[in-house]
């Protein structure tokens, strides 16, 4: 029985990570510019992080959700991001890098992966409101449930984020051996996306 635990956590995480977000643009982006592999450096961090939200979604509850309700500053900082890099993105001029840049992007793929995965507020949001459904469904689920129940769920939603993204990272790589010019097109779209989230990000601060 025990077992289920570690479905649901992956079930669950899949569920976190198919939506497009800061970790899978990534992911995207360097399987495309670069290759598979520092994408799923990315990925090994991102899954991490979401461990971590997810656990301190489990530990805090109600606490994690109002902690950016009460702070604004925390949505303002993330959305200005999102419009920073999204504009960078959709500006930036499609140019060939040195060796030393390549070896300093390499070596940050860890970083990276984790910082984007941790400043991820929604992401904070949708695990406490699956805490709330999980329980609801006779699936209970706390800080004081069982080491083996605890362990096999957050190794599901670990395994779960890891094989989203990877699973982002071989789409990519598809579809860049049939289409030129792809990640000059992809920085468009991307950039795009990122200040959309961003204008929505905003928004949402004075409709709420």
């Amino acid at each position: 029985m025990n077992i289920v635990y570690l479905l649901i956590g992956i079930v669950t995480s899949v569920l976190s990570a198919l939506p497009l977000g800061a970790s899978n643009i990534a992911v995207i982006n360097t399987a495309l510019k670069q290759n598979a592999k520092q994408a799923f450096k990315i990925a090994i961090t991102a899954g991490i992080a979401e461990v971590i939200l997810s656990y301190y979604a489990l530990h805090y509850n109600v606490a994690a959700q109002t902690l950016f309700n009460n702070n604004k500053w925390i949505q303002i900082f993330i959305a200005g991001i999102l419009l920073g890099v999204g504009l960078f993105l959709l500006l930036k001029k499609q140019s060939s890098s040195n060796k030393s840049k390549s070896r300093k992007l390499m070596q940050s793929k860890y970083a990276t992966g984790f910082i984007l995965g941790i400043l991820n507020p929604p992401v904070l949001i949708y695990w406490v409101i699956a805490y709330s459904v999980l329980n609801n469904s006779n699936f209970m689920l706390s800080i004081k449930s069982s080491f083996l129940i605890l362990f096999l769920f957050f190794l599901g939603v670990y395994t779960g984020k890891l094989l989203t993204l990877y699973l982002y990272s071989k789409i990519s790589i598809i579809i860049k051996s049939k289409i030129n010019n792809i990640s000059n097109i992809l920085n468009k779209i991307i950039g795009i996306l990122l200040i959309t989230t961003g204008i929505l990000q905003s928004l949402k601060l004075y409709i709420v």
